[in-house]
């Protein structure tokens, strides 16, 4: 497919010394397709990064950059397939991933706490250093390392409800109750900066998302793929994105054919909210800059549920929906009706349904035959010998033998069990003569009874 980019890293051969130019060894590979390429401009500017290992004859490690778009759609944009996880291979994917991919600015990077994809992200010439792209943790990452250091589910959940909160005042309730557990935990947590693990210090850039679990997804499109060979293997991920281009534009172009402005995802929001928000009121404090006061009641009136302040200009709200997801709140809904203006407004674009459309609108074109490919004349890859699995069975010895360990051919062979020469255990007349005698069992007490003997002497 015009436009494809693959990018393939290869080590000598080397025989009897010498570089065999003829052949290569496979040592990393990038690739990414146009559909691809062209989505991502489209969708939230946020990717998810992980690893997972390959299950085939060669162990390896298939690196995948995933997205997702205003209707909660995940889109695998690039792939790698490297050695295994580690600072020159996340290196190789991230460079390239930001060269070909995601060259946008304020770009949000979600991924795990691997100290190789560390040195990648803060590579001086990588891409990824702020104000250029910005990094975010897996909360459940972080929960599991925290898990490794203290145990119990309690403080587990502690730490991951302080993560989610919205807002200061919110963290700051679960991250007290965690101090009162053990100051220790909070020590923990302090070495982390807050904005690589709690929402409220992300300045709205994960758009809700605290988790890699996108990246976990994927594996539904990728299902049975991880054991074939390198070409096969990129072949199924064409032919399964085709497939997820097509299905998903139809969605996309069913919506459009209604007067549905936004996308699914974002309407079932808003009804919900819109549900609550007659239970408000409003009160304007700004005209200029549009700020209210909102006291949220219980539906008889009679108690106060509490007062929040909120900026249709700057598009905040103290309970931090707003900021954080990107669309109106409940109470932003409230202060919408009260001055008599469409919430439409204060939507991000990329919840839109034209945006939605446009991230599936470039499809994917049938493959070429392989026979009207263009001659190569390069070396032939062929798999490295080193980087192949273990086989099955018990592992072959690698002891270096000495003459000791030779046996000596004309020494005859003795019974194990009366020591004498001309026959092995199984044959012993010992225990052959016990079953004439007195049955199975007088056998197996005179063996027992000579092996103790061997043993005393």
């Amino acid at each position: 497919m015009p436009g494809t980019v693959a990018v393939l890293r290869t080590s000598p051969v080397r025989v009897g010394g010498q570089v065999d130019e003829s052949q290569a060894y496979f040592h990393r590979l990038f690739w990414t397709f146009p559909p691809c390429i062209e989505a991502f401009r489209h969708y939230k500017p946020l990717v998810s990064i992980d690893g997972t290992h390959l299950y085939g004859k060669y162990g390896r490690t298939l690196l995948i950059a995933i997205a997702q778009d205003g209707n909660s759609n995940i889109l695998p944009i690039a792939f790698a397939l490297v050695e295994s996880e580690n600072a020159e291979s996340w290196t190789f994917f991230l460079s390239h991933l930001r060269q070909y991919v995601t060259p946008q600015p304020g770009l949000l990077v979600i991924s795990n706490r691997h100290n190789g994809i560390k040195v990648a992200l803060e590579a001086p010439d990588g891409g990824w250093l702020p104000p250029s792209a910005y990094r975010a943790f897996c909360i459940q990452h972080v929960a599991a390392n925290f898990a490794l250091t203290f145990k119990g589910k309690d403080a587990r959940r502690l730490l991951v409800n302080a993560a989610y909160a919205k807002t200061k005042v919110e963290f700051d309730y679960w991250f007290d109750i965690l101090r009162s557990e053990d100051p220790a935990m909070c020590e923990w947590a302090n070495r982390i900066d807050y904005s690589l693990w709690t929402q409220h210090r992300d300045e709205g850039r994960r758009f809700g998302h605290m988790t890699t679990n996108i990246s976990e997804c994927v594996n539904s499109i990728l299902k049975g793929v991880r054991n074939l060979p390198v070409a096969s293997l990129v072949k199924a991920t064409y032919g399964r994105l085709a497939e997820f281009f097509v299905r998903k534009g139809r969605e996309a172009e069913a919506q459009m054919g209604t007067e549905q402005q936004f996308s699914q995802h974002l309407v079932k929001s808003i009804e919900a909210n819109l549900k609550t928000a007659r239970y408000f009121t409003v009160t304007l404090y700004d005209r200029d800059n549009s700020e209210f006061t909102v006291a949220e009641t219980t539906p008889t009136g009679s108690f106060s549920l509490g007062t929040y302040r909120v900026s249709l200009a700057s598009r905040t709200c103290d309970c931090g929906y707003f900021q954080v997801l990107h669309f109106p709140c409940q109470h932003a809904l409230a202060c919408c009706a009260y001055s008599r203006v469409t919430w439409t407004s204060y939507v991000h674009s990329f919840y839109q349904i034209s945006s939605v459309f446009s991230v599936y609108r470039m499809g994917f074109t049938p493959p070429f035959p392989e026979g009207f490919w263009p001659p190569y004349d390069g070396p032939t890859v062929i798999p490295n010998p080193d980087k192949r699995r273990a086989r099955e069975g018990r592992p072959r010895s690698t002891r270096i033998r000495t003459n000791m360990d030779e046996a000596d051919p004309n020494r005859p062979k003795r019974c194990g069990l009366c020591r004498q020469p001309g026959h092995t255990r199984r044959s012993c007349p010992q225990v052959g003569g016990s079953s004439h005698t007195g049955g199975p069992l007088v056998g197996i007490l005179l063996v027992l009874v000579v092996t103790i003997f061997k043993f005393s002497c």
